[in-house]
């Protein structure tokens, strides 16, 4: 049986292969789990360090250091057989093939073949000139791994920096601050999305409170509201940020917090019944009493609230 490492290395690069066209399909990550089933006790960090790829596109250098991580984990012939294997199944899955997807394919394809494998390949991965300059030369390649703590605490926060950093937008706003204002943005997204879709007055409500509330340039808060929401339509951890956004807050700040809630409801005119339950839930991970959520629901006029 191939080991969980392989498997995990193996699977990174498979993602990189969806990738290809651009976009990673349900298909795809089906196709993926399938080569998952063969690790019996996958656990939430070593989902979260695929999920991590998933998220956003893998770039051409960061292909070659996944492929050079698969490179060295392939140990014998049925190890390269499987990832091959693999390859040609996700490749397939979709019926059809792009020019991209049979480029990255053949691309992988030629590494897996050229790995070293048995105690003669092992001795020449860990001896070979030309492989270890080619190790020292992508070194400085993307590794979003880095931030696997972020990713999985913070998915909003994780992806607010890496947009940042895409773009020519500069905060002079603490670190911590923006941990803090992104768990906001994830948890006001989840009350905007309880319907299944974020209409323009939420997204506008949502606006408004990083700005109003937290000091937010229009821009950067714009960011923070998109990202926010894309991660709430993926499954955002929302137990998880909530335990967060209450460790990093005082009882003031989160009670104020539920006005922002509320008015991120209110976005459309009418504050639903799901909202307000999901409001609800909110406050109590964050440890608020009943009566400062319903001093906070009252807030809203009874015309526009459905309870």
């Amino acid at each position: 049986m191939a080991k969980p490492n392989l498997i995990l290395t193996l699977a990174k690069v498979i993602i990189a292969a969806a990738w290809a066209d651009g976009m990673v399909s349900h298909e795809e990550v089906n196709c993926l789990k399938d080569l998952l089933f063969r690790i019996p006790d996958l656990n939430a960090r070593d989902w979260a360090s695929l999920e991590i790829y998933i998220d956003s596109p893998i770039g051409p250098d960061e292909r070659e250091r996944l492929l050079e991580g698969l490179q060295m984990a392939l140990r014998s012939r049925s190890d390269k057989q499987l990832a091959l294997s693999a390859l040609d199944d996700l490749i397939h899955v979709e019926g059809e093939i792009t020019q991209e997807e049979v480029e990255v394919s053949e691309e992988i394809k030629a590494a897996i073949q050229s790995a070293g494998v048995g105690i003669l390949g092992g001795m020449s991965k860990l001896m070979s000139g030309p492989i270890l300059r080619r190790s020292q030369a992508i070194a400085g390649a993307p590794n979003r791994e880095v931030f696997l703590d972020d990713f999985m605490k913070n998915s909003v926060f994780y992806g607010v920096r890496r947009h940042l950093n895409e773009s020519d937008i500069q905060l002079d706003l603490p670190e911590e601050d923006l941990w803090k204002l992104s768990l906001a943005g994830g948890l006001m997204a989840r009350v905007a999305h309880v319907d299944r879709e974020v209409n323009e007055g939420e997204f506008d409500n949502m606006l408004d409170s990083l700005q109003r509330n937290w000091g937010l340039p229009k821009e950067a808060a714009a960011i923070v509201a998109e990202v926010a929401i894309s991660a709430v339509a993926a499954n955002m951890d929302y137990y998880r940020m909530a335990r967060e956004f209450f460790s990093c807050t005082t009882e003031q700040e989160r009670f104020r917090f539920l006005d922002m809630l509320f008015a991120v409801a209110d976005g459309d005119g009418m504050v639903s019944y799901e909202e307000t339950e999901q409001i609800r839930s909110i406050a109590r991970h964050l440890k608020l009493t009943h009566k400062q959520f319903i001093d906070a629901k009252l807030k809203i006029p009874r015309n526009r609230r459905s309870s």
